[in-house]
């Protein structure tokens, strides 16, 4: 049986990981600040989530950075590229510099375009000019084409 003697007791300290500077709130920011959405998954309506594994090293850069669960349509590289940008505090454990593996996922929503509303007109106008030869006597005449598309 052990006896709690408090004069042998030693403080428990646990491995610290490198911190993100200004923390989570500062973390999540600076993702939602970077990351730009790809032109091919904004066409092809592609939203979800990319699972993302890397490595902070002793000075706190980010290195061997690989996808682990994607979902294309360039949002994975897009996730590559922001992640490439954060800088870690560096931790060290019991004076020991230490490279950690870290994970995380950015979600790729797509963004909320505001409708146009009911009552608006769009008109298109195209017009087309055929050249004139010069060998012909006679000037080609022109076509123009109005159209207007209601919404609604």
């Amino acid at each position: 049986m052990k006896h709690n003697d408090p004069k042998n007791s030693k403080k428990k300290t646990f491995l610290r990981v490198p911190t993100f500077t200004g923390g989570k709130e500062a973390y999540l920011n600076f993702i939602k600040d970077n990351v730009v959405y790809p032109e091919q998954a904004l066409l092809n309506k592609v939203e979800g989530l990319v699972y993302i594994s890397y490595t902070v090293d002793n000075i706190g850069e980010i290195i061997d950075v690989e996808i682990t669960k994607g979902i294309g349509y360039g949002c994975d590289e897009e996730a590559l590229r922001v992640i490439r940008l954060l800088k870690y505090e560096p931790a060290r454990n019991r004076g020991v510099k230490m490279k950690v593996q870290m994970k995380t996922r950015i979600h790729f929503k797509l963004p909320e375009t505001a409708q146009p509303a009911s009552n608006s007109n769009l008109q298109l106008n195209y017009t087309t000019a055929v050249p004139e030869n010069a060998n012909s006597p006679e000037p080609k005449p022109q076509a123009v084409y109005n159209y207007t598309i209601k919404l609604g």
